[in-house]
């Protein structure tokens, strides 16, 4: 047998027998948590929206929203939004809050395990002989070299009451809150520049009408100057013909500013400028979407929504810190150990009789902190409170907001089909109206309050398609915007 085998077998059987209990404790503290289960509160809300009265009647659906890619067919319109998530400034903000909200969980579940480093080093030494050898007299000097290869644990905390694995939960919770929040911010900026382009393409349609109220207006005045010459109608009547051109043409360049800050809007929402090739037309009919959305759905939807999974990832992360709160009334255990060789010359470093190794556990228990740890509890309670009537509260909004779309979706219909209506009256009024003050039978403010009631007629016509099509948008965003992951 070589000399301090036995030793060495010994040495090797304690590090053994440490390194078994420290993992036989890991294994037995993975039991504990302090934390309260997790129940998911009931929806405050009927378990269906509204489908009578003024709400469309229809089969319950069990389904939101499609995709957006789906869902808009304008060529256009869809490579704007595809220009929008990739240019848009609050969706890169939000994409780097995501990845600090990553790293921070990464950090914070780095804590589960063990810090192992690694050292090497060499260390000289030189003393005088005497006071090496604690002699006086002693001449000359005593120099050393010692040779260390280390590896060990820092300070590594046993999570014996699940605070460190409560911590890591509600950091996970909240970077999945952040990638909700995420989502939720992509469907309102793509329902956002859905809403602008249509607006953009109601106001070219308004100037469209009021250049065409002027054409008209300008015939009328012709014909009211002509009348005038030859003293058929007074000045009262041309005076009243100019006022319906006048009202046009301040209609048109108000308009055209409207035009300018909607492009503007435009421009900002995308977060780059929009080319000229991808700005809609006059008419609202050429911006297609998808018309056969769900109607009357469950709210248990609406759970599905990101806002609505962003308040309750929050209410995970609060119920979380409340098992972290709890554990820290709890006594503190923590391992430093290391484990090596040492030697005085290198060429012995690796041998058996060089190994060295320590193991140093400490255990910590606050006794008193003037109620800090009390504070910190009945505050993780508060903020876990808060988060459940946060989370009841998105639910809520969402279900008024499908309500809302949906109670607009039950008449928009009716009520263009009465708008055309309208305009149709309106126009074979103003064409009788004209006939009868060209042939003379009728004076000109009979003809002028028909013009005006068109223009009106007209104006609120665009105004009802524009309401239809921005319905359409918000029941697509009500109902979950149907994200396009592939986006």
């Amino acid at each position: 047998m070589k000399p301090g085998g036995t030793a060495h077998r010994a040495s090797g059987v304690r590090r053994r027998t440490v390194l078994g209990s420290i993992a036989s404790t890991a294994w037995i503290v993975g039991c504990i948590d302090l934390a309260p289960r997790y129940r998911r509160p009931p929806p405050p809300v009927p378990p269906n929206l509204p489908a009578s009265g003024v709400y469309p009647v229809a089969p319950t659906s069990e389904r939101g929203a499609p995709a957006w890619r789906d869902f808009f067919s304008d060529p256009r319109l869809l490579r704007l939004i595809d220009l929008a998530l990739r240019e848009n400034r609050d969706l890169r903000a939000a994409a780097a809050q995501i990845t600090q909200a990553r790293a921070r969980y990464q950090v914070q579940r780095a804590a589960l395990f063990p810090n192992v480093t690694a050292q090497a080093g060499v260390s000289f030494l030189s003393e005088p002989s005497s006071v090496a050898a604690g002699t006086a007299g002693i001449g000359g000097s005593y120099n050393q070299k010692l040779y260390s290869l280390t590896g060990g644990v820092a300070s590594y905390e046993l999570d014996l009451f699940g605070k460190v694995r409560d911590l890591t939960r509600a950091a996970r919770d909240q970077y999945l809150a952040t990638k909700a929040g995420r989502d939720a911010l992509q469907i309102t900026v793509v329902a956002a520049i859905a809403n602008q382009y249509l607006a953009l393409s109601s106001d070219k349609a308004l100037i469209a009408v009021a250049e065409q109220t002027l054409a008209s207006g300008e015939e009328s005045v012709a014909v009211t100057r002509q009348r005038f010459d030859f003293g058929v109608d007074g000045e009262l009547a041309l005076s009243q013909a100019e006022t319906i051109v006048q009202q046009a043409r301040y209609d048109i360049e108000r308009l055209r500013t409207q035009v300018a800050q909607d492009r503007d809007a435009l421009d900002l929402l995308v977060g780059a400028p929009v080319s000229d090739d991808l700005v809609p037309g006059p008419d609202l009919h050429d911006v297609a979407m998808l018309e056969q959305l769900p109607q009357a759905v469950r709210s248990t939807v609406l759970l599905a929504r990101p806002d609505v999974l962003q308040a309750e990832d929050q209410l995970r992360a609060t119920n979380a810190d409340i098992g972290a709160a709890r554990a820290a009334f709890f006594p503190t255990i923590t391992l430093t150990g290391s484990s090596g060789v040492e030697s005085l010359a290198l060429a012995n470093l690796f041998q058996g009789s060089s190994r060295s190794w320590n193991f140093a556990p400490s255990i910590s228990q606050t006794i008193f902190d003037a109620g800090v740890n009390r504070g910190n509890l009945v505050l993780a309670k508060a903020q876990r409170d808060q988060a459940v009537a946060q989370y009841e509260k998105a639910v809520q909004a969402a279900f008024r907001d499908v309500a809302d779309a949906l109670a607009v979706r039950g008449t928009i219909d009716r009520q263009l089909d009465a708008q055309q209506r309208l305009v149709a009256a309106n126009q074979t009024a103003e064409r009788i109206a004209r006939a009868r003050y060209e042939s003379g039978s009728d004076t000109y403010l009979n003809l002028l309050v028909t013009q005006r009631s068109l223009f009106t007629a007209q104006q609120s016509l665009v105004g009802v398609e524009l309401l239809r099509a921005q319905n359409l948008v918000a029941l697509y965003a009500a109902l979950g915007g149907g994200l396009d992951t592939a986006a």
